[in-house]
């Protein structure tokens, strides 16, 4: 055969290249497995019984039809469908919401496609596997997005791994295959190590990725640094980011319970391998814990506050109390069936800015009727989270959400409609709106090409909380930078039956104030209004709403809830409106399991800066009579009515059907007497 000097060199030329590959390969493995062949390294993985770890994915995300989907190329993410070319162009983007860009990139789907790979035994999902994971390691540039991508990515990379590796008996592709997804699992780590956000949810997904990387994959030469550099600054960002009440610092109830996992996750990788944290970790995790206990409503469900969705954490406890013995968190977890209930029913959080109302920690059969009402006197929060929502209310009684918050819809601000703008301003809450405008100054940034909080944050104020045996008081004040109004809110929980919700709004100016509640979308359509002289009646499925006085201009609108991204659904809005240099709105909140309670209002003569009236309540054949004292903001007041006389900030008295006194509180300071006895109050 004639000499080919181009052939030669040709072959030369793949020599070199396959050389290269070898000590890409040797680089990243510490001996003896950098001298392995790619069959050996296969084979070597699927047989290592000393790695503890399992795939941590919600179950959203492994729906067996929308992973069979994905057979023919077609995705669907927050609730938007798209069929993708074959090959996949991994860089584009069919969807105007880089939201679904980012989940296609995060391959959630992947852990689909080895969980029915193994449970079924068809090809198909292991051959998408290896294709998809071909073309993206061939056509995505490190980082691309941004770094959370990467470390959400890297996680379920590796999940993937435990269904096609780490538990299969056999081995079903080529080693050289996983010697590929195995480089760019350490590429994807190594960028993870350089580009680290400095703080919160993102760093502590981040950090979990290089902890999981460097648990399960200890032949990588670079696995030792990784693993004791992630748990120094997992230990840190737990100190750092989880408030010395629990709360976690984006003050986001959804971003909170997000944290939470990755850090239990963390704790449970490391119990089942045997590695040490600093017990700094296990008090802050213990501290979060404490929170996502509170936080949940009677149904086991989360009020989605502060960008997030609604839906239960109780998986989270149940880990807690596994990994911490906590018999609180098996309470909650299990809805009193075991554990031990909490011994207090209302908690305040001060440095997360919530305060947490409660009728009873019910248990079994009783645990729908339990009341909750979460109070938000908190700030915006770090990052870019925060709603403007200050002293807004979310409420819950009967196994019902009855007053929602309207939740994050989307993150997409493009379209006729900013939807992002729309979910995130004061008026989507359940708060008071001044003049229009929201309680911080939010608007198109063109430096940051969305729309951004800019200026001073409002400035939230906690005044009062008081907890007894039969009642809850809150007051809270906000301060706005856009108008000048302050806006006190106070809050009753009388006899753990219901609420008064006390608005006062004063000013040298005159404004327009629009006070607002967002029913749940179970009301929608299902309402009926009626207006006395002394008040407006909104009865809906199981919360009678009464606005005392029939003096502010009452209608009803259209909002919305968003329970899930990309998802939402009409409400109706209960929007109050008055005009002035002050403004008092009084709202009774009753909620009932059956039948609602007839409710009958009398105002009393009171001085400026101060009101009261009489509440007639009729259940069940049962009739009482709650008479209320209220000094707005925090003055004073005198009353003499019929046979009562109080002077005090803020007073309750009940008599019973035969006009004896049953209940009585008032805040500190406060003198409240029933035919001339000086009378006994809770709250003192």
């Amino acid at each position: 055969m004639a000499f080919n000097g181009n052939q030669a060199m040709e072959v030369s030329g793949s020599e070199k290249v396959k050389l290269v590959e070898k000590a890409k390969f040797r680089a990243i493995f510490t001996k003896p497995f950098c001298n392995l062949s790619p069959r050996q390294l296969l084979q070597h993985f699927h047989h290592r019984p000393r790695i503890r770890f399992a795939p941590q994915v919600e179950a959203e995300h492994l729906q067996k039809k929308r992973i069979d989907e994905i057979l023919a190329n077609t995705f669907t993410f927050n609730n938007e469908r798209h069929c993708l070319p074959d090959p996949i162009d991994w860089l584009d983007n069919p969807s105007r919401d880089i939201e679904w860009l980012i989940l296609l990139h995060k391959c959630y789907y992947f852990v689909g496609l080895g969980l029915y790979y193994r449970q079924t035994g068809d090809v198909r999902y292991r051959d998408l596997w290896v294709r998809l994971t071909e073309s993206w390691i061939k056509q995505v540039p490190p980082g691309f997005i941004a770094s959370d991508v990467t470390g959400r990515r890297v996680q379920n990379w590796i999940f993937a791994f435990y269904y096609f590796v780490h538990t299969n008996p056999a081995p079903c592709f080529s080693g050289e295959f996983l010697l590929r997804f195995l480089q760019s699992i350490h590429e994807q780590v190594d960028y993870l190590i350089h580009h680290l956000p400095p703080a919160r949810n993102h760093r502590t997904l981040e950090l979990y990725s290089i902890f999981l990387a460097a648990v399960v994959f200890p032949e990588f030469r670079d696995a030792r640094k990784w693993l004791e550099f992630s748990i120094t600054a997992l230990t840190d960002n737990a100190q750092s980011d989880i408030l010395p009440d629990g709360v976690h610092c984006e003050l986001s109830t959804f971003y909170h319970h997000t944290v939470l996992k990755n850090f239990l996750a963390v704790k449970q990788l490391a119990v089942d391998n045997r590695i040490d944290f600093p017990p700094a970790f296990d008090q802050q995790l213990q501290k979060a814990l404490e929170f996502s206990l509170w936080v949940h409503k009677p149904d086991g469900t989360i009020p989605s506050l502060s960008d997030g969705d609604t839906g239960s954490f109780h998986e989270l406890l149940k880990l807690g109390y596994q990994l911490y013995g906590d018999p609180r968190l098996q309470f909650a977890a299990t809805f009193g069936q075991s554990g031990q209930a909490p011994k207090v029913r209302s908690r305040w959080f001060p440095d997360g800015g919530y305060a947490i109302l409660r009728s009873a920690w019910e248990s079994g059969g009783n645990r729908r009727k339990g009341h909750y009402l979460i109070f938000d006197c908190g700030p915006l929060g770090a990052g870019n989270h925060g709603h403007l929502d200050v002293l807004n209310i979310e409420l819950a009684a009967f196994g019902h959400s009855l007053i929602v918050d309207p939740g994050r819809y989307t993150y997409d601000e493009s379209g006729d409609i900013n939807w992002r703008a729309r979910f995130r301003g004061t008026a989507a809450h359940n708060t008071v709106e001044v003049d229009g405008k929201n309680q911080g100054r939010y608007e198109y940034s063109p430096r940051h090409g969305k729309y951004r909080i800019l200026g001073p944050h409002p400035e939230p104020q906690l005044k009062a909380f008081v907890t007894t045996r039969d009642f809850d008081y809150v007051h809270g004040l906000v301060r706005s930078h856009e108008y000048p109004a302050a806006h006190h809110r106070k809050i009753l929980f009388a006899a753990r039956e219901y609420w008064l919700i006390c608005d006062f709004l004063k000013s040298d100016l005159i404004h327009d104030y629009h006070l607002r509640f967002h029913l749940s979308p179970n009301a929608w359509g299902k309402m009926a209004t009626s207006t006395t002289p002394h008040g407006y009646f909104c009865d809906s499925p199981n919360l009678l709403v009464v606005h005392v006085e029939a003096h502010a201009k009452f209608q009803v609108e259209k909002g919305y809830f968003s329970p899930a991204y990309g998802v939402k659904f009409p409400v109706p809005v209960l929007r109050y409106d008055l005009h002035g240099r002050q403004a008092v709105f009084q709202t009774l909140l009753f909620p009932y399991e059956k039948q609602p309670p007839e409710v009958s209002i009398q105002p009393v003569p009171s001085s400026e800066d101060c009101s009261a009236f009489r509440c007639r309540l009729k259940r069940a054949g049962q009739i009482t009579e709650d008479y209320y004292f209220l000094g707005h903001g925090e003055e004073e007041g005198h009353w003499r009515v019929e046979n009562i006389e109080f002077q005090g900030r803020f007073g309750f008295l009940r008599l019973d059907q035969k006009g004896k006194p049953q209940l009585a509180f008032s805040l500190p300071g406060g003198k409240l007497s029933y035919r001339g006895i000086p009378l006994a109050t809770e709250g003192e």
